[in-house]
């Protein structure tokens, strides 16, 4: 193992590609995932036989994990690990304000640096690694994380330094990205109702006020297309866009279309359960 290590924890849909980049970079990657390591790691990556195995050979940790429950679980696993030499814990994870600032206060008292950065382009940003990665941590930290950050995202952005901004940041964008996702589905389906074809409607849109990125890349690419594969799910964005409501709750900021929004994604993801989050076009024709 080199001097400096880096440990990768979860393997899942965006974390794999995430750290192939790395090791691709030519950092010393050690990985893990709790739902299986050796058929999920890229290649160049050491594969660990559990989380303990990570956290005391990696000076630094990645998380890539499917939400802020499992997230405090395995901040709490690194914390408790005797023999650890991780000092740095970077959560790449989408979990909400309240969780990064809990797992943060823990870490610290543990004498880990914690740095907040979710990312944000799905599963084929992660393959392409042109990601928007927008991270919250002291100065130092991020700057110590330039060559991985940049080898995983294409646009990487400094927020602010508190654990939790990162996670605002990514929750209105997740938002706005789920109410173009739902807006644009109602204004192609009355498009239609008057005789409109998609592409033409798309055609018009893309270089008129009504570009979004629904318009400009999910419809043109994955609805009309039929594939319905943008490679996030729609339990991902119902569990985003009600963690951001909830936050608009808590911040007392307007929430009228937040509330709205909420709920037609939590009515996609009961009505159609495992599906990507462009089959919400699918829920609402059939409606």
């Amino acid at each position: 193992m080199a001097a400096k290590a880096y440990g990768f924890i979860g393997l899942g849909n965006m974390g794999a590609p995430m750290c192939g980049h790395l090791c691709a970079a030519g950092l010393s990657i050690i990985c893990y995932d709790a739902a299986g390591t050796s058929e999920r790691a890229p290649e160049g990556a050491e594969i660990a036989t559990d989380l303990a195995a990570v956290v005391a050979v990696a000076d630094t940790i990645f998380l890539s994990l499917p939400d802020g429950p499992v997230v405090s679980e395995v901040a709490d696993e690194i914390v408790a690990t005797a023999e650890r030499r991780a000092t740095t814990v970077v959560d790449l994870s989408t979990t909400g304000p309240d969780v990064a600032v809990a797992v943060g206060a823990s870490l610290a008292e543990a004498g880990i640096v914690f740095v907040d950065a979710p990312v944000s382009g799905g599963r084929s940003g992660a393959v392409a690694a042109t990601l928007a990665l927008m991270c919250a941590g002291p100065d130092e930290a991020v700057a110590a994380l330039e060559t991985a950050f940049e080898a995983i995202a294409g646009n990487v952005f400094q927020v602010g330094k508190r654990p939790g901004q990162a996670q605002a940041m990514k929750l209105l964008n997740n938002f706005l990205s789920a109410t173009a996702m739902a807006a644009t589905t109602e204004a192609i389906l009355f498009g239609a109702a008057h005789g409109l074809e998609m592409n033409t409607m798309l055609a018009v849109l893309n270089v008129s006020s009504g570009r979004n990125t629904a318009t400009g890349d999910k419809f043109p690419n994955r609805v009309a297309t039929g594939t319905f594969d943008a490679g996030f799910a729609t339990a991902l964005m119902s569990k985003d866009v009600a963690l951001y409501r909830e936050q608009v709750g808590r911040a007392g900021t307007p929430d009228s279309v937040a509330d709205v929004v909420s709920r037609l994604w939590r009515e996609t993801e009961t009505t159609l359960p495992g599906s990507d989050f462009t089959e919400i076009y699918r829920y609402l024709a059939d409606r």
